[in-house]
């Protein structure tokens, strides 16, 4: 007889069946778990999905908020003090971005989405997309305060052959998990955590940072301090995302151990290895000249050391044997934004809703 739970509550009394609250949480996995109509958050079995799901609520912003007046003056500003080249890296930032964000959140709604089978991973996978169309709102903003023609943007990302190159690169895969998968076979399992490596380690823990880079680069030096904070904002967002992706690549990993084998790993390392030459060939087209006080070469380097980070963090042997330097030290304390200064108040705050401030402040009493 299975163990049972008895509540009585006046003259009723409720039996609840012990047995098949556990049959629940048994039956949840990342692929090729339990499913009904039901979104069944409880029992929670990945942890860390719902608790990713809380911080990256907390962490809600929105463009609007965020002043654009400085920007925009020293868009239009004949003096000279913002470079023709400082320009073109923010025209090639919300070129390359403003279809890009689109990329992955289509990807996670129409691939990722649909494949894993416990709620909670839905649940968060559900905010993540909802953050790139935050990331997608905030390039129209930027567009539409700057007044740059968005035919232009459009143009720099069906055009730029470096461009085409990185996009292809994520675009065909995600297109080849567009059709009914078998889940129970090896392949398609591989196939699932190739996805997430892709889109997760590759694109938005790679491939986005030579451009976050450069962005935060400019603000660093006060030129265009609203495109900068957003890119900041949008920076921590991605960190989130990376994480979801990595964990779900682990845990699939660890519930189907049969996937991982030394020739897939090798095929992740040579995806990766392909992930930074496009990359560095982008770069090179962002910054063709010095400017800043950097260099493409610097840039470069830094992508190799994001990938190896990358790479370690899902149990890969980095391709440059992690002996990378990081080049800009400095943009570690620029991309923590536990403390942001608040624009209107002028006090250290916690950029986060007004709810989770409260709750914030209540803890500490």
């Amino acid at each position: 007889m299975s163990e049972s739970i008895t509540i009585s509550v006046g003259p009723k009394t409720f039996v609840l069946d012990k047995a098949k609250a556990a049959e629940a949480l048994a039956g949840k996995r990342v692929l090729n778990g339990a499913q009904s109509m039901f979104f069944d958050i409880l029992p929670i079995k990945y942890q860390w999905a719902y608790d990713l799901y809380k911080t990256m609520k907390a962490n809600h912003w929105e463009p609007e908020d965020i002043p654009m007046q400085k920007d925009c003056e020293q868009w239009r500003d004949a003096s000279g003090e913002v470079k023709d080249v400082e320009k073109w890296i923010i025209k090639m930032a919300v070129g390359y971005f403003s279809a890009a964000e689109g990329i992955v959140g289509d990807n996670i709604q129409h691939v990722t989405r649909d494949l894993v089978t416990a709620p909670e991973l839905k649940l968060v996978l559900g905010r993540h997309a909802h953050e790139e169309n935050i990331h997608a709102d905030s390039l129209v903003y930027m567009i539409s305060s700057l007044g740059i023609n968005p035919h232009e943007c459009e143009a720099l990302f069906r055009s730029l052959p470096s461009i085409m190159r990185k996009t292809d690169f994520v675009v065909n895969n995600s297109r080849k998990m567009r059709r009914d998968l078998d889940m129970t076979l090896p392949e398609n399992k591989q196939a699932f955590v190739r996805n997430c490596f892709m889109f997760g380690q590759c694109m938005e823990g790679t491939q986005f940072y030579g451009l976050f880079g450069m962005v935060l680069a400019l603000y660093r030096q006060n030129k265009f301090p609203g495109i900068g904070q957003m890119f900041r904002y949008t920076l921590r967002d991605e960190s989130n995302h990376i994480e979801v992706f990595r964990n779900l690549i682990m845990d699939c990993v660890s519930e189907n151990p049969e996937v991982w084998t030394a020739s897939f790993k090798e095929e992740l390392r040579n995806t990766m290895r392909e992930a930074v030459a496009l990359e560095k060939d982008f770069i090179r087209d962002c910054l063709p000249v010095n400017a800043l006080g950097l260099s493409a070469d610097e840039f470069c380097q830094y992508i190799d050391f994001i990938a190896d980070r990358r790479l370690i963090d899902v149990g890969l042997a980095p391709l440059n044997g992690g002996k990378i330097a990081n080049p800009f030290p400095w943009l570690a304390e620029m991309m923590d934004l536990k403390k942001e200064q608040n624009f209107f108040e002028g006090r250290v705050t916690e950029y986060q809703k007004a709810a989770a401030l409260k709750v914030a402040h209540d803890d500490d009493l």
